[in-house]
């Protein structure tokens, strides 16, 4: 057992050791925690091969005694120069003890625990998986009936964390801060499971202090209030999704540029930036932030107020937007007289780019969209030329390469082929 009185140097004048109970129960356990200072004392690379042996002598339980012989054929791959420095470290730590009227190795008692607990840390070695581990550690105290404060504790505390963490991303308002905290909350709502079940099962067990209760249920409290959060993500996603920017036609959202912002470099984005903002004028009156909010207001409020023009538009946004509506009805009907006469050609297919290709690209994107159309059962319902066009006896077939096209405006086209579908009365004939 550690010696107390060796610390003395560590403690203010007049402070004795044993006076605190922390410090008198890893001066008990020392026997284990020497285990661990003989493994991993020295460099990385030697801890590594020292874990490696360790765990190799102990993984053999039909036969837990190790001759010489054996040790140097199950570890030929090592130098043996090396192999005998670690066999050494771990006889001096008394991890593994030499019989000798039997001539053979075995791993210590100590060194059975130590491996114990290694195997549960390694399994457990991986993403978001820290709080299974803690879960474990209380589920392994509570099925032998000795469950520890210090578990409960450092199982309270990660909750306590992953619940700030997950309340830190929805007052920033970021979208990419929120998905990230969803998805890190769905990666760990297995083990909160887990550890609900394992609380659930402490609070009933009439064995247990008042502080392991109280702890009990701290710990199923922290639960309920992360696991509040998955709904209160999933509003708060909604909420920003109607707050994106559509720009223009073309499909992109203020979203989708600020997720490709993110992953530009630095010298990217200065190069994006050059020449486009320009230092703002600070003129050298303004001294106080008080001042200068006044004097936005007086100077620059005021006049738009002024400016602000509160008539109505005209009326011509509105005939614009129906000259925009009547171009694509024309646009459906040039691609619903040029599908109807393929219906003539064989069964070979035609490719798409005899129907869709258009002049210009917003015109062959449109088309193309429409061929979604053909054979949907809800579109044949409609009216008009959206109905006509689900009702053509024709279907999409292959689409899996892209080719090149010679046009002005689409660089590549998808290589699928429209096939007409045989009716009845086709294959009768």
């Amino acid at each position: 057992m550690l010696v107390l009185d060796s610390l003395s140097d560590f403690f203010r004048p007049g402070l004795s050791p044993d006076a605190l109970p922390a410090l008198n129960r890893l001066s008990a356990a020392w026997p284990y925690l020497a285990v661990f200072v003989t493994l991993f004392r020295g460099g990385d690379e030697e801890v590594l091969m020292r874990l490696l042996v360790l765990r190799e002598l102990g993984s053999r339980a039909e036969a837990p005694y190790w001759t010489p012989q054996d040790i140097a054929q199950r570890f030929a791959y090592l130098n043996d120069t090396k192999l005998n420095t670690i066999l050494g470290r771990l006889r001096e730590g008394e991890l593994l003890v030499y019989d000798s009227d039997g001539g053979h190795y075995a791993l210590s008692d100590t060194a059975r625990v130590a491996l114990s607990a290694l195997a549960t840390l390694i399994d457990f070695a991986g993403d978001d998986v820290e709080l299974g581990y803690l879960a474990s550690q209380v589920a392994a105290g509570q099925a032998v009936g000795q469950v520890s404060d210090e578990a409960l504790q450092h199982l309270l505390a990660r909750l306590n964390e992953l619940h700030a963490e997950f309340a830190d991303a929805l007052e920033s308002q970021s979208e990419f801060r929120i998905r990230a905290a969803q998805h890190r909350l769905e990666s760990v709502w297995r083990w909160v499971a887990k550890s609900t079940d394992v609380v659930r099962g402490l609070t009933c067990d009439e064995r247990l202090s008042l502080t392991t209760l109280g702890q009990a249920q701290a710990i199923a409290l922290a639960q309920s209030r992360m696991l509040a959060l998955a709904g209160t993500f999933e509003r708060r996603l909604a909420q920003l999704a109607a707050q994106r920017v559509h720009l223009g036609s073309s499909g992109l959202t203020s979203t989708d540029i600020a997720d490709w912002l993110r992953h530009q470099g630095l010298a990217r984005l200065a190069g994006l930036a050059d020449g486009v903002i320009a230092a703002n004028v600070e003129p050298a009156f303004l001294t106080t932030p008080e001042l200068a909010d006044v004097a936005e207001y007086e100077l620059l409020g005021r006049e738009r107020a002024r400016e602000h023009d509160h008539a109505l538009p005209a009326a011509a946004s509105a005939e614009t937007a129906d000259a925009v509506e009547a171009e694509r009805l024309l646009e459906a009907e040039a691609l619903y007289d040029t599908l109807a006469a393929l219906q003539l050609v064989p069964a070979g297919g035609v490719p798409i780019a005899d129907a869709v290709l258009a002049d210009s690209y917003n015109e062959t994107a449109y088309r193309l969209s429409l061929l979604s159309l053909l054979g949907d059962p809800e579109s044949r319902s409609d009216r008009g030329v959206i109905a006509a066009l689900a009702k053509l006896p024709l279907a999409l077939k292959g689409g899996d390469a892209v080719l090149a096209l010679d046009h002005p405006e689409v660089a590549s086209l998808s290589d699928a082929q429209l096939t007409v579908i045989p009716t009845s009365r086709d294959s009768t004939s």
